[in-house]
C-alpha cells in the first residue's frame, strides 16, 4: 500500500494551437525527471479524442473530466501527487479539473503565449508544409479568447525567442518543483 498522499499539486498549461504547450511539457517531464521529481504527465487533448465529439454531441458527459479523473486516480493510487496537465482552454476550466482530480489540489495555471507569425512557422512545421489558414485562423481567434478571459490568477508566459526548455525551467520554478 502507498504511503499516506500528500495534497495534489497540479500545473494546468493553456495556450492556442501552435503556442508549445506539449514540448514545454516534454521538457519539463524531463527535467523533473533528471531532479528526481515524481510527476505525471496527461495532454488533456486527447482525453476526449473522438469523433463524433464527445463533448458537441454529449456536453453533461463531460468524458475528458472523466478521463482525467480515472486517469489521475491510477497516478495517485502509485503515489503521484503533481501534475502536469496540457490543454488548450485548461486555464479557464481550473474549477472544473481540479473537481476532477479531487482531494483540493494546489493549482498553478499557465497561459502560454506566442505572436501571430511565430505560431504559423510552428504549425507550419507540425503540418510538414504550410499552415492550413483555418488552422491559423482558429489558433489566434483562441489566443485572443484566452487572453482576454483569463483572470489575474493565471500566469502569462511568452514562449516567442525562448526554448522549449527555458520555459519549462521557468514553470518548475514557478510551482516549486524544481529549485
Amino acid at each position: 500500500m502507498v504511503e499516506q498522499l500528500r495534497r495534489p499539486e497540479v500545473l494546468l498549461v493553456g495556450g492556442r494551437s501552435g503556442v508549445g504547450k506539449s514540448t514545454v511539457a516534454a521538457a519539463l517531464h524531463e527535467l523533473l525527471a533528471a531532479a528526481e521529481v515524481r510527476h505525471v504527465v496527461i495532454e488533456g487533448d486527447t482525453l476526449d479524442l473522438a469523433w463524433p465529439a464527445p463533448h458537441l454531441e454529449h456536453p453533461e458527459a463531460r468524458l475528458a473530466e472523466r478521463n482525467l479523473a480515472a486517469v489521475w486516480a491510477n497516478a495517485r493510487a502509485l503515489g503521484h501527487h503533481r501534475l502536469v496537465f496540457t490543454n488548450s482552454v485548461s486555464v479557464l476550466e481550473a474549477p472544473r479539473l481540479a473537481a476532477a482530480i479531487g482531494d483540493d489540489p494546489i493549482v498553478t495555471a499557465v497561459l502560454l503565449r506566442a505572436a501571430d507569425d511565430v505560431v504559423r512557422d510552428r504549425l507550419a512545421r507540425r503540418a510538414g508544409g504550410s499552415a492550413p489558414p483555418a488552422d491559423v485562423r482558429r489558433s489566434s481567434a483562441t489566443a485572443r479568447r484566452l487572453d482576454s478571459a483569463v483572470t489575474d490568477h493565471v500566469e502569462r508566459v511568452d514562449t516567442d525567442g525562448s526554448a522549449p526548455v527555458e520555459i519549462a525551467r521557468r514553470l518548475g520554478l514557478l510551482t516549486g518543483w524544481l529549485g
